[in-house]
């Protein structure tokens, strides 16, 4: 189907500003793109309790913000969601991604738990990576007392943050073995070395650009580091056999839509029961500019819906 009319609109007036290009902006710039562009999510959604929490991570404390659905009922154990947030694995926060938290943890009905990794170019790989295995170690040791069913506990991001839930959910995979009950991966990067189609297509003009990518790598990747090591792109892991059930969320007009539907369909070829959906329209973040494109709800209630149909009865 054609572009979304709503997200067209938005695409032609950021054209219209001529904004510089990315390989020109320092990673506090970025920052600053990132948090502008989520500013446009909309209302922000009322959920039944937000907690700040620290859990110990490699290199200090690292900030959890867990997020209760509405509705739950008090000291109820629920399904719960490790989140890691989008922005490229050097930009996004908390706060940044703080109505996206509270959609989800509405749509899902679990309790979400978004997890405040380091960035690069300050830590570079992989911090982001042994900060994400330490969080979810951590959190599936102390589930119970965090008000999550530790049987119906999964792993989740957006864009960079679905690649490091990817990677965090193979290392988990592997003895000493953490047990997770699902994967949700929403718009991910999956191949930074990739070349596809919809990365060829959608190179320019459509939020996620090729510089976009270009500049994260670059802030994020030490000097001598191979994009195509499986902890950088997951899609090129050796073994995706042992992996909990997936869900992938792509968008139709997304550069990163065809490493996203590869992944599903290797896990699928590997036995995974995986569940794949392409969001007709859509272009990639379109789920954090609910206040733009109203389609984001719509697909926050699909979301949900798939995560309560693997999770929750798990």
């Amino acid at each position: 189907m054609p572009l979304d009319a709503r997200a067209k609109r938005f695409l032609d007036k950021l054209a219209a500003v001529n904004p510089p290009g990315a390989l020109s902006l320092s990673a506090e710039e970025r920052r600053t793109a990132l948090k502008h562009l989520l500013s446009f999510s909309g209302r922000c959604v009322e959920v039944a309790e937000v907690q700040e929490r620290t859990l110990p991570g490699p290199a200090g404390p690292l900030g959890l913000r867990l997020y209760t659905p509405a509705g739950a009922m008090p000291g109820q154990a629920l399904p719960g969601l490790i989140y890691f947030h989008g922005g490229g694995l050097v930009a996004g926060s908390l706060d940044t991604h703080d109505p996206i938290c509270r959609a989800l943890a509405n749509a899902s009905a679990c309790r979400v738990l978004s997890v405040d990794y380091r960035l690069g170019p300050e830590h570079p790989f992989p911090a982001a990576v042994e900060d994400g295995y330490a969080a979810v170690c951590w959190i599936a040791a102390q589930a119970p007392a965090l008000g999550v069913d530790a049987s119906r506990l999964g792993i989740c991001g957006d864009s960079a943050g679905a690649t490091l839930a990817a990677v965090v959910c193979q290392m988990a995979s592997r003895p000493p073995r953490v047990r997770l009950a699902l994967q949700f991966l929403l718009c991910p990067i999956m191949d930074f070395a990739a070349e596809s189609d919809s990365r060829r297509s959608f190179a320019q003009g459509y939020l996620v650009d090729r510089e976009t990518l270009q500049h994260d790598l670059k802030h994020y990747l030490r000097p001598g580091c191979d994009p195509a090591d499986p902890r950088i792109s997951p899609l090129r892991a050796a073994d995706v056999a042992d992996l909990p059930p997936t869900i992938i969320h792509t968008a139709e007009f997304d550069p990163l839509r065809d490493e996203g539907q590869a992944y599903a369909q290797r896990l699928e070829a590997a036995g995974v029961p995986t569940r794949y959906r392409c969001h007709p329209g859509m272009i990639h973040l379109f789920y954090g500019m609910g206040g733009l494109i109203p389609y984001a709800g719509n697909a926050f209630t699909q979301m949900g819906a798939d995560i309560r149909s693997m999770l929750v009865a798990a």
